[in-house]
């Protein structure tokens, strides 16, 4: 039986080669492969031949192999490659090859090999498709005893195949990283970054407007989160709705949705920290890479274009993506370029409150009109209980709509001037456009009391909840409506252009340098009127629908313009946001066999200014500028039947009269500038050890950094300066022990650190008290940053092809955290002048900074601070063990639990769960991502206990078919089952009271991408 065997394997493996040697004759590649350390080559050439190649470990370590440019066989590339090397390729089958030490010796095996998955220490390209997989092995005896006997690996494309190459990185990486690869060119797997990204495990996702904006990472808030693009950090602006918290972010959160997600083919989120990652975020850090001109082997070309259709706005939408890359000079000058440009109109609809609150939480009561109450009200301090009801506040419909175009432009140029050098230039451009057009039908029940002065209201009758703590139903006469409208323009511009080297100055030694600048520009125009009413019938019943009532308005019209006699200017300004980053940095690493040795430097300028004008705000009659609802079918993805209309302004009739002027005054007072220049170096050490047959891959070393911070504003006329430092040191240790060639161990440890706020360290527009010596609303530029010891442990198994089960235990011990004091000390002196300036000032007040200590209200650093602490479990499987096309489906999922002393933005529970079926010319996938509700803020406004955000369930579809290699048709459906989102407040604690409830609508895209 084993002769048998032998002389079938002997004649297998005769067969293979002799028929491989004649294809590999009749058949050449492109190839551009650096020289470089063995590892990395070998797995390149095997993607770039498309070929299979198995190399062990501990035969390729410490070896350096030649550069192969240009067009020839696969054989003739591996002679080049391994000449001189020691090293020699053994061919085992039809597109398959061994390496093996060169010896006299050495003799081909005559049995072929049973290739297993790649090496969780074999690099794997990051930044091109997969063409070949690679396999520890030294010979083809060892590996038939190493591994376990399987089929050969399976090439796959398309989105399993971007999953099984991001898993790659995951297993290779010493530190804890999560990855998202573009499936191909230009073809990130969703429509907005922040939507790709929330599939990784700890990831949430704030939305507005129907789209991905900011991301939580851990329980943490998106200004713990870090993000880079092309090696440098990068700020990013855009401006938002009132519920958003702000006018145009002038924070260190990053707005994702700035940018076309088809600019981008790699993401990846660095979870755990090294020392040569640059300080900044506790959370994490996210890596953004746009695509270059040598991350192809050949020429590439691709267009696409889409049309999107939402259920809601019932509009169509185009987007069209463009990428052109190629190499000239025998492969040495690559040149790459791509666009991308979108329209999107959204209508964001519902009904809201503007929270709800009690006469007793304001102050005042109902006034006394003894209506017909229904239900008992519980007792409560208030004279009379029926003060202490909660209702709503601005009972309102909403409509935001939003006409939104963004326009992407990458250019990348690439030299490799000798084979150990690489200099690129990569620049990037993204234009954000919104135009937003904001309704409000608030009726005004803010004040209680008798109606008069477009205030107050008469009640008629009450409907109390069972818990007798609200007005579930309630009905007024001389009710005043205050209707709302808005619009708003706004652009983010954002440029970057990066300038970078990599030089391999000898086999051990490699340096590489950056130098690039980011700009991100926001500015938001904003006019704003309300348009109040004669008194009138109006009425309320949540009975039936805790988020819509039904509204009765008797016989008054709201959508009569003769209904409204006055008008009102709330707003006519101008907002503008910008920020600059400039950094510059090396790093040097040496390598001596198992060990690799890296230091560096890298020096950071970032600036935010703020500045904000104002223009006219006349009252007038609003008749004539007042027109009927403009919106067809308000509100009817909202609830059955819509919501009903009232008269908003007409904004071109305004525009065309006299009303408002075209001269804003700057508001100089309110204007800001902060600005950081940070100086940091770092030593790091890489070693790989044997440990009882097993492999244990550690990284450790420190990194110091000096901040330097200078706080501007101009005070009472005076300009003030404030000028801070503080340096910190962050070691850090990461430990992957690969127990076997498929199970990796993990743990870590590091001391992380996130700068304090921007509007922390502002110093505009403060309030000096000088009859009371005290200070309020001033910003502290003496804060120190958050600090944190953080903690990680973890476990991978990854099987079969493209499978992974991975558990992950974090926690983050927040040391040194900020808060708001009461703090009674001097008077900084850079604040003298402008106090002494102040025509408020007199001396006779015994106020004199130079002489008298102030209070201060304001943030200071405290020991100790937030626990954030999870669990995360991975589990991704493709279903390759089944038969037939059954074989084609997989689930990609992830659970995360977290748990905080603070909880401020943390969902304690989140998951995404994706279903697909992928044959690599044809494939569908469905995804489904949660998180629990989580807290926005305690104690929430208008007297209640917290304010909170429902955690939605948001369901995704993508397919596609390839009609040819060359042409595909896709269709994509974002919020496919038209989610709501709603924001609320608990009122004492144990109630639910809406504030904002709304659909977006389902978002479809069809269309068709054609790769030259």
């Amino acid at each position: 039986m084993s002769v048998s065997r032998n002389i079938l394997l002997a004649s297998s493996a005769i067969v293979c080669a002799v028929s491989s040697q004649a294809e590999a004759a009749a058949q050449t590649r492109q190839f551009s492969i650096d020289a470089q350390p063995a590892e990395t080559a070998i797995s390149i050439l095997g993607r770039q031949g498309d070929v299979q190649v198995i190399a062990a470990r501990k035969v390729t370590r410490s070896i350096r192999t030649n550069a192969v440019r240009g067009e020839m066989s696969v054989g003739e590339a591996l002679d080049r490659l391994l000449s001189g090397t020691g090293l020699a390729a053994r061919q085992l089958g039809n597109g398959s090859y061994a390496i093996v030490t060169r010896s006299p010796s050495t003799t081909v095996t005559s049995r072929p090999v049973a290739l297993t998955r790649a090496s969780a220490l074999t690099p794997v390209s990051e930044m091109t498709p997969v063409a070949a997989a690679t396999a520890p092995a030294a010979a083809p005896e060892e590996a038939m005893q190493d591994a376990p006997a399987q089929q050969p690996e399976i090439v796959v494309s398309g989105f399993r195949g971007s999953l099984v190459r991001a898993q790659d990185i995951k297993r290779k990486s010493i530190n804890l990283t999560e990855s998202i690869l573009a499936e191909d060119m230009a073809k990130m797997p969703d429509l907005n970054l922040s939507e790709s990204i929330q599939r990784l495990p700890g990831v949430a996702i704030s939305r507005e407007g129907g789209e991905g904006r900011n991301i939580t990472l851990r329980g943490f808030a998106p200004d713990f989160t870090r993000t880079t693009l092309n090696g440098m950090e990068v700020p990013a602006s855009s401006d938002g709705l009132d519920s958003g918290g702000f006018t145009i972010n002038a924070g260190r959160a990053f707005d994702f949705h700035i940018f076309a997600s088809e600019l981008f083919n790699r993401v990846d989120v660095q979870k755990t920290q090294r020392a040569s990652i640059e300080e900044g975020g506790i959370a994490g850090t996210v890596d953004l890479y746009s695509a270059k001109p040598f991350d192809f082997n050949k020429p590439q070309a691709v267009i696409s274009a889409q049309g999107g259709y939402n259920s809601i706005t019932r509009k169509v939408d185009p987007r069209v993506t463009a990428m052109l890359s190629d190499q000239f000079a025998d492969g040495r000058v690559g040149v790459l370029v791509s666009a991308a440009y979108s329209e999107r109109t959204v209508y964001q609809e519902g009904f809201g409150s503007v929270r709800w609150t009690s006469p007793f939480v304001n102050g005042d009561s109902w006034a006394d009109t003894n209506p017909v109450v229904s239900g008992t009200p519980v007792d409560c301090p208030a004279a009379d209980n029926l003060d202490c009801l909660w209702a709503p506040r601005l009972p309102r419909g909403d409509f935001f709509g939003n006409n939104q175009k963004r326009l992407g432009l990458t250019g990348s140029l690439q030299f490799r001037p000798t084979d150990t050098l690489e200099v690129s230039f990569d620049g990037l451009f993204s234009r954000l456009e919104n135009d937003r057009l904001s309704y409000n039908s608030m009726e005004w029940l803010l004040t209680h009391g008798p109606a008069g002065n477009f205030v107050g209201q008469t009640p008629r009758s009450f409907t109390i909840a069972p818990d007798g703590k609200q007005l579930i139903a309630a009905s007024f006469d001389d009710v005043t409506s205050w209707y709302e409208s808005r619009h708003q323009t706004s652009v983010s511009k954002f440029q970057q252009y990066v300038a970078s080297a990599k030089w391999q100055a000898s086999d051990n030694l490699k340096l590489d340098v950056m130098a690039g600048k980011a700009r991100d520009a926001a500015d938001r125009e904003e006019l704003r009127f309300y348009a109040r009413s004669v008194p009138h019938f109006y009425s309320y019943d949540f009975t039936k629908n805790q988020d819509v009532p039904v509204l009765n308005y008797g016989n008054y019209d709201p959508n009569n313009a003769a209904n409204f006699i006055n008008a009102l200017t709330a707003a006519n300004r101008l907002n503008k946001v910008i920020k600059d980053n400039f950094t510059t940095k090396g790093n040097l690493v040496l390598e001596a066999g198992n060990i690799t040795a890296r230091t560096g430097v890298a020096y950071s300028r970032r600036s935010v200014a703020y500045s904000e004008a104002q223009g006219n705000l006349p009252s007038f009659a609003p008749q004539t500028y007042l027109q009927p609802f403009p919106i067809s079918n308000f509100g009817k993805g909202v609830v059955s039947g819509g919501l009903p209309t009232f008269a908003v302004f007409d904004f071109d009739k305004v525009g065309a009269s006299n009303l408002i002027s075209d001269t804003y005054t700057p508001n100089t007072a309110a204007g800001w500038e902060v600005i950081e220049k940070t100086l940091g170096g770092y030593g790091e050490v890489t070693g790989e050890f044997d440990l009882g047959g097993m492999v244990l891959r550690a990284n450790g070393g420190v990194r110091y950094v000096k901040t330097n911070i200078d706080s501007r504003a101009t005070i009472a006329g005076s300009a003030v300066s404030v000028k801070r430092s503080y340096d910190n040191f962050l070691p850090s240790l990461n430990l992957a022990l690969n127990i076997t060639p498929d199970i990796v161990a993990r743990a870590a440890y590091a001391r992380s650190m996130t700068r304090p706020g921007l509007g922390s360290l502002n110093i505009a527009a403060p309030t000096f008290e000088y009859t009371t010596r005290t200070v309020g609303n001033l910003g502290n530029p003496d804060l120190k940053p958050y600090l944190s010891n953080d903690y990680d442990v973890g476990l991978e198994w990854y099987f079969s092809k493209g499978g992974l089960v991975a558990v992950g235990l974090f926690k983050k011990d927040i040391i040194s955290s900020l808060s708001t004091a009461v703090v009674t000390k001097p008077v900084p002196q850079e604040y003298w002048q402008a106090i002494y300036a102040d025509p408020r000032y007199d001396a006779s007040y015994n106020a004199d900074p130079a002489k008298v200590p102030y209070t201060f209200f304001q943030a200071v650093n405290t020991p100790g601070g937030n626990s954030v602490k999870g669990v995360e479990v991975t589990l991704n499987a493709p279903f390759t063990f089944l038969p037939g096309v059954l074989s084609y489906f997989g689930v990609a999922s992830n659970y995360t639990h977290v748990s905080a002393r603070d909880s401020t933005g943390l969902s304690p529970n989140s998951y995404n769960f994706t279903g697909y079926f992928d044959t690599g010319s044809m494939g569908i996938r469905v995804s489904v991502n949660k998180r629990d509700d989580y807290l926005l803020s305690e104690p929430g406004g208008n007297g209640h206990v917290q304010e909170r955000k429902y955690g939605p369930t948001h369901v995704d579809l993508s397919a596609y078919y390839n009609i040819t290699p060359k042409l595909t048709l896709t269709v994509q459906g974002i919020n496919i089952t038209n989610e709501k989102e709603r924001i609320y407040g608990t009122g004492d604690g144990s109630q639910y009271l809406g504030r904002e409830f709304s659909r977006t609508g389902a978002q479809w895209f069809v269309g068709a991408r054609y790769q030259f």
